[in-house]
């Protein structure tokens, strides 16, 4: 593949989202943190958030730093995109609890809970999701090609 070919590439942040029409390689590095990508399947238009806690408890600002604020931005970016919530699928990847134990008991479980707030956000809005990779207690990098919504998970594990 020459350089032409590439498809333009994106690192994602936590607290971010990124979606595109053109043809992008979404990256991020998840430990407790969970993104959700959403793809539809006929537009061929893919997009990912990047989420660090499970809610917003109306303090501050409603930024996609929070799980019900992240998954409602990305499903209204992809619509202003032009794809219909019909077409959508979710993957979804993340929640590892890697902040180990306070006194013998789990501290906050943040990695379940988002996996959780994911779950009921993509069941709210009746999108399927047609894979995951959650839990654990390590991280993992993921990389998602906008285009045909193929997402490559840690080392090598392909999630199409």
């Amino acid at each position: 593949m020459n350089n032409e070919d590439a498809p333009n590439k994106h690192f994602l942040f936590p607290g971010a989202l990124f979606a595109d029409v053109r043809d992008y390689q979404i990256s991020t590095v998840l430990g407790s943190c969970v993104s959700v990508c959403l793809w539809d399947t006929v537009a061929r238009v893919g997009g990912m958030n990047h989420f660090m806690l499970p809610l917003w408890n109306g303090e501050g600002l409603a930024t996609p730093r929070y799980g019900n604020i992240a998954v409602e931005k990305l499903l209204n970016k992809m619509l202003s995109l032009g794809c219909q919530k019909k077409h959508l699928v979710a993957k979804v990847f993340g929640g590892a609890n890697i902040t180990g134990s306070h006194n013998g008991n789990e501290i906050f479980m943040i990695g379940d809970r988002n996996v959780i707030l994911a779950n009921q956000m993509l069941d709210k809005y009746a999108i399927p999701i047609k894979a995951c990779d959650v839990g654990g207690n390590m991280g993992r990098k993921i990389v998602m090609h906008t285009s045909t919504g193929i997402v490559w998970v840690g080392k090598g594990k392909v999630i199409d």
